[in-house]
C-alpha cells in the first residue's frame, strides 16, 4: 500500500468521500459533484472551518489538536481502529481505556443516525454531551445540535443552575442531583486518574456546595431512567420519560426521551418534532 494513503489527509479524504449526508442527518440536497460529504459539511460537523479541513487534505497543516482530531473521528463516523489510526497520522497517541471516551461507538451511531427525529442524545462518562438532535435541543433549551455539543450536564445543573428550571424530575430537583453525581462517582472507579475528570470535579465541587455535599456522602450507582416534567415556553408542560441507554465496550451513554403514546404530552412533543424537522431542512438544504 502507498504510503501516501496512510497520511493524515489522504486519510480524510477516503474517509470523507465514503460518509452518505444522511449517515449523518444532512438532507440529501440532489446530484453532487463528488461522492460522500463535502468538506464545508464536515468542516460544518466537526466545528471547525472549512479552509482548515483543506489544509488538513492537502497536507499544508499537519499537527490538529486532539479536540480536533476527535471531533473529524465523530463526524467522520470513524471506527475504534480507524480513530486510533487518525490520531496516529496525526502524531497523536489514541485515547487510552481508562481516559473517557469522546467518540460515539458504531452500534451507537447507528441508532442515533435512524432515530433522528427523536429527542436523544449521547454523553460521556462525565456527562459532556457528543451528539443531540434537534429536538432533543429544542425540548432541553440548548443552542442547536452543533453549537451544544461539549456542553457538561454536571456544569449545566451546579454552576449554572439551569437544569432546574428546564425541567422538574419526578420526586424533585434532589432527585436528579442526586442521580447524576452518584452515576459520575460511579464512574471515578475506572476514570478518576483522568485529568479531564478530575478537572471537572475539582472545578465543580469549588463553585457548587451543592455538588460537593452530594459527592461527599460517597453514594455510587447508575443512573438508568427518570420522568421529567419539562416546562417548554411554547407547548407548555410535557412528562417524559428519560431513559439511558449504556454501550457495550464504551463509557458512553445514549439518552432517550419519550412520552406516553396517544397522551397529551406525545401530541406536544409532536408539534416540537414538527418544527424541528423544519428546521433541519432549513438549515441543511445546501446546493449542490
Amino acid at each position: 500500500m502507498p504510503a501516501e494513503i496512510q497520511t493524515l489527509g489522504s486519510l480524510l479524504r477516503t474517509w470523507r468521500e465514503r460518509v452518505h449526508p444522511q449517515d449523518v442527518g444532512l438532507a440529501d440536497s440532489g446530484r453532487r459533484r463528488a461522492k460522500g460529504l463535502r468538506r464545508e459539511e464536515l468542516a460544518s460537523l466537526a466545528g471547525v472551518s472549512s479552509d482548515y479541513v483543506v489544509r488538513l487534505e492537502q497536507g499544508r497543516f499537519r499537527t490538529p489538536s486532539t479536540q480536533v482530531v476527535a471531533a473529524l473521528a465523530r463526524a467522520l463516523r470513524l471506527t475504534g481502529s480507524e480513530t486510533d489510526l487518525l490520531f496516529r497520522s496525526a502524531g497523536q497517541l489514541p485515547p487510552g481505556p481508562t481516559t473517557i471516551a469522546d467518540r460515539v461507538p458504531p452500534a451507537a451511531q447507528r441508532i442515533v443516525s435512524r432515530l433522528a427525529d427523536h429527542p436523544m442524545a449521547v454523553f460521556t462518562a462525565d456527562w459532556t454531551l457528543l451528539y443531540a438532535t434537534r429536538l432533543l435541543c429544542d425540548l432541553f433549551d440548548l443552542p442547536s445540535p452543533e453549537e451544544a455539543i461539549g456542553e457538561n450536564l454536571i456544569v449545566r445543573t451546579f454552576v449554572d443552575e439551569i437544569t432546574s428550571k428546564v425541567a422538574t424530575p419526578e420526586g424533585g430537583d434532589g432527585v436528579f442531583e442526586r442521580a447524576l453525581v452518584a452515576d459520575l462517582r460511579l464512574s471515578a472507579t475506572e476514570l478518576g486518574e483522568d485529568p479531564v475528570f478530575q478537572s471537572l470535579v475539582t472545578t465543580v465541587r469549588a463553585k457548587s456546595a451543592r455538588f460537593a455535599e452530594l459527592w461527599d456522602e460517597g453514594a455510587a450507582a447508575p443512573h438508568l431512567s427518570m420522568v421529567k416534567t419539562v416546562h417548554h415556553p411554547l407547548v407548555g408542560d410535557l412528562v417524559i420519560d428519560c431513559d439511558a441507554l449504556m454501550v457495550v465496550d464504551s463509557n458512553v451513554r445514549i439518552i432517550v426521551c419519550t412520552a406516553a403514546p396517544g397522551s397529551p404530552d406525545a401530541d406536544k412533543l409532536d408539534r416540537l418534532r414538527a418544527g424541528s424537522l423544519v428546521s433541519l431542512r432549513s438549515r441543511s438544504g445546501v446546493s449542490g
